[in-house]
């Protein structure tokens, strides 16, 4: 894996729920999640089950077979989606399932513009960085798509400007996650979407990270009541097998033909039988309104100590989405909190992410809190 990724001090070996284990045995409560895939929480019992199952039958099935298993998890994805998001591309990753979703509406528009928003990300393959804002992922690996712009995000006014008669669709996360877990301001997603309906334009909503019960609904965009026309999945949908879907409304696959876009690892048994046990396990054990009730007291916390340390400038998001924006980097905050047995995520160079499972406790955050606090008073004491 060579310096591709940022490493910190920490050789995981084993985990349960939202702990892990290094292979000297020393405990961490794990508020990094894989980057939200242990959404379900690590070796979720069902999810284990599932797959254990799942191997003694068939590993992979292209989908150029039908699969029993494979059935059986688009019933329960397409039941827990949002009313009218009936269709479904399965794919590997969350930007996969963003380079599915721009093909689809370019197709089903016959227009080419796209429109996304400042601070959005949305992966690093081709297409899904062409409608990432920040330049620094994109330098050395030019040209982009063409016709790609970027709006502020929560400005209509400004959305309404970008778009025009070759715009194909406006693709947004209900939550900014990369950009520091940044949430729409209240109206923005109801005037977005009323502003696509009137020019005809394809509203993709991402929620890759934000979606699945991360912000205690199933669906972030459940918080403003509004229903896009595409919907991008992907993280801990099948508990950490692999595993991307794309949500349309009918009429948008209905413009895509056999063999315009195919996967040969999607909807494999494998990950289907994951994914069913993911969704079963939020609808079935309370993972949902846990990371409501659990994520209020995260938040009402970190508000806590924004009032007792000034080197915290803001506190973000919703649910098990949190974001601690400081006055100061992060790197020290986070090696400081592993020594102390919590695990902490970044976002850019001052911003502390939190995406623990949604199988957390209130005990657990609690103790969060405690190493946040202790953190701060060592590291940021003279910030």
């Amino acid at each position: 894996m060579g310096d591709l990724y940022q490493r910190f001090p920490v050789t995981v070996a084993k985990g349960e729920g939202a702990r892990v284990w290094d292979e000297d045995g020393k405990e961490y409560i794990d508020c990094m999640g894989g980057y939200g895939v242990a959404l379900a929480g690590h070796r979720n019992p069902r999810v284990v089950q599932a797959i254990k199952a799942q191997l003694d039958r068939i590993i992979t099935v292209h989908g150029s077979l039908y699969n029993k298993t494979r059935a059986e998890f688009l019933d329960r994805l397409t039941g827990a989606a949002p009313p009218g998001l009936t269709r479904v591309h399965l794919n590997n990753s969350g930007a996969e399932s963003v380079e599915a979703a721009i093909k689809f509406a370019k197709r089903h528009t016959g227009k080419s513009g796209m429109v996304a928003m400042r601070g959005s990300y949305h992966g690093k393959t081709a297409g899904a960085l062409s409608v990432t804002f920040n330049p620094k992922y994109k330098k050395g690996f030019g040209p982009m798509l063409e016709g790609a712009s970027f709006s502020p995000f929560g400005d209509i006014d400004a959305l309404r400007d970008s778009t025009g008669d070759d715009t194909a669709l406006v693709i947004m996360e209900p939550i900014q996650g990369e950009s520091g877990i940044r949430v729409a301001p209240p109206g923005f997603l109801q005037d977005a979407r009323r502003l696509c309906d009137e020019r005809g334009i394809v509203l993709i909503f991402d929620e890759i990270q934000c979606g699945l019960g991360r912000t205690g609904k199933m669906w972030a965009a459940e918080h403003w009541e509004t229903i896009p026309d595409i919907m991008c999945l992907a993280k801990g949908i099948a508990g950490g097998i692999p595993m991307g879907a794309t949500l349309t409304k009918p009429e948008i696959m209905a413009s895509i033909k056999k063999g315009d876009h195919s996967s040969t690892f999607g909807g494999s048994p494998l990950a289907c039988a994951a994914g069913s046990a993911v969704l079963q396990s939020l609808s079935e054990d309370g993972l949902v309104s846990n990371a409501e009730t659990v994520g209020s007291r995260l938040h009402r916390g970190l508000q806590e100590l924004q009032e007792k340390h000034r080197v915290i400038s803001e506190v973000r998001g919703m649910g098990l989405m949190a974001g601690v924006e400081l006055r100061c980097g992060v790197k020290d905050v986070i090696l400081e909190g592993i020594k102390r047995g919590v695990l902490l995520l970044y976002s850019g160079s001052n911003i502390l992410r939190l995406l623990p499972p949604l199988t957390i406790s209130e005990d657990d955050i609690e103790r969060v809190l405690e190493t946040i606090d202790a953190v701060l008073n060592s590291v940021g004491r003279d910030k």
